[in-house]
């Protein structure tokens, strides 16, 4: 298939390309920095410049693309969440979404498959209810941000364009994420959870979440949102004992809450709260996890020679 990537420089847009490639799929990045690509995939992807949200030479290079992906977007987690802060991550978002389906429309020839980021943020703090695809929208920042997304995206199937949300949990991966900061303190012996520690915490493996982007793109049966997380979601208490016994470090110097909240603001609820999301639809589906159970995912990274 011919594949564009509109944000497919990122930490889990590479990825998704790289492994593209492989399966013998043809790829197209947009990116606001053509130039960058890892030396694996740079000879084979085609890099095209695109600013996220005017029309431009990109627009004509793409169409006749079987699938789109857009995984554009600021870092949730970079700073502390401003007014005009709040504002960027939603723009980045959305209007890049809006971009693609401009240029969607006035193509002769569509892609079948429009799949779009989103968060399980969408289902707000949801304690240990569990939830999936089915489940409402909850309340919070990332909850409305998620929910601007999605329809953005939702938008698209006007055109008669098969439209995937896919909800990602943590990524977990060295090269980006929020996985290495958690890390940095247990490599001095400082690590712990964040408390209250009972709060859940969906993840997937940055390898998983391209096997299941592939699976979702080659499986025309499957619409609407997507939960891709694996299905051990645990609490923070547990993560961080995972992650300490894979780094053969404690997990018992735990982070109180309101020192997150002073030195975070509103940005410390993603840490402090979380949700327990299933991935039924991939399930269902017939999606098989590589790594399904936190430890065996921390254990692949912490120590990827063993």
């Amino acid at each position: 298939m011919n594949i564009v990537i509109a944000g497919g420089t990122g930490f889990v847009g590479q990825h998704v390309s790289q492994l593209l490639l492989r399966e013998g799929h043809s790829v197209i990045v947009l990116s606001r920095n053509a130039k960058r690509g890892t030396p694996t995939d740079a000879s084979q992807a085609q890099h095209i410049q695109w600013d996220g949200c005017t029309q431009g030479p990109w627009t004509q290079v793409c169409e006749g693309a079987d699938v789109v992906i857009n995984l554009s977007g600021a870092s949730i987690a970079d700073q502390r969440w401003t007014p005009s802060r709040k504002r960027e991550l939603i723009d980045s978002r959305v209007i890049s979404t809006r971009t693609l389906g401009q240029a969607i429309a006035g193509w002769k020839t569509k892609p079948h498959t429009f799949l779009s980021a989103s968060g399980v943020g969408y289902y707000g703090d949801q304690r240990s209810k569990i939830v999936d695809e089915t489940s409402p929208r909850g309340d919070g920042f990332l909850a409305d941000l998620c929910l601007e997304w999605e329809n953005a995206a939702q938008h698209i199937e006007a055109s008669g364009i098969r439209v995937l949300e896919v909800r990602f949990g943590m990524v977990l991966g060295l090269d980006g994420g929020a996985l290495p900061k958690m890390m940095f303190p247990f490599q001095w012996f400082l690590g712990g959870p964040v408390l209250p520690g009972t709060q859940y915490v969906s993840w997937i493996h940055q390898l998983d979440l391209a096997r299941l982007i592939l699976f979702l793109i080659t499986h025309p049966s499957i619409r609407g949102p997507v939960n891709a997380v694996a299905p051990d979601a645990v609490t923070m208490k547990d993560f961080c004992r995972a992650l300490g016994k894979a780094m053969k470090r404690p997990s018992w110097f735990p982070v109180p809450e309101f020192v997150l909240k002073i030195a975070l603001g509103e940005l410390s609820t993603m840490l402090t709260t979380g949700q327990r999301a299933q991935p039924q639809k991939a399930l269902s589906a017939g999606f098989s996890f590589t790594y399904s159970t936190i430890q065996e995912a921390l254990n692949a990274i912490s120590q990827p020679s063993a």
